[in-house]
């Protein structure tokens, strides 16, 4: 599985500590690659661009809060990106409403709490059934 990463200058250490800890993945990291102050939507276009294209199968967002990188995220087709703040939000929003990029608000997250998240999204599967309806009223 290739997942795409992506946080300001806020995420970039949680990013960074993700990538190591979670090495049975391969990460298309899009950046940011350092501490300078930067803006969230061009990593939250650049995941979602890498998912739209087929590049990676999944994305992984990162900023203070998370809402900003959720909103930039979201304006895309097909991207549904989802904040979550501990692991039952994570796996939940994989099983019940296919989110397809993860957004974490690394302000408010340990590093480990991150790792746990990301795993338990990543591992979990979509629902369909019921919700697959709900998916496809939002694409209509």
């Amino acid at each position: 599985m290739k997942i795409a990463i992506g946080a300001d200058h806020h995420g970039l250490v949680g990013k960074e500590f993700i990538k190591e800890q979670i090495t049975d993945v391969e990460w298309l990291d899009v950046g940011t690659l350092n501490e300078e102050r930067t803006d969230y939507p061009i990593f939250a276009k650049k995941v979602s661009e890498a998912l739209l294209s087929g590049q990676v199968q999944q994305g992984v967002l990162l900023c203070g809060t998370g809402v900003g990188m959720a909103i930039a995220a979201n304006r895309f087709p097909k991207i549904y990106a989802g904040l979550a703040w501990n692991e039952e939000i994570a796996r939940s929003a994989k099983e019940d409403d296919n989110v397809n990029v993860l957004v974490l608000p690394a302000d408010y997250l340990s590093n480990d709490q991150m790792v746990t998240m990301v795993k338990a999204w990543r591992d979990a599967q979509f629902n369909e059934g019921r919700y697959a309806k709900r998916i496809a009223m939002i694409d209509d």
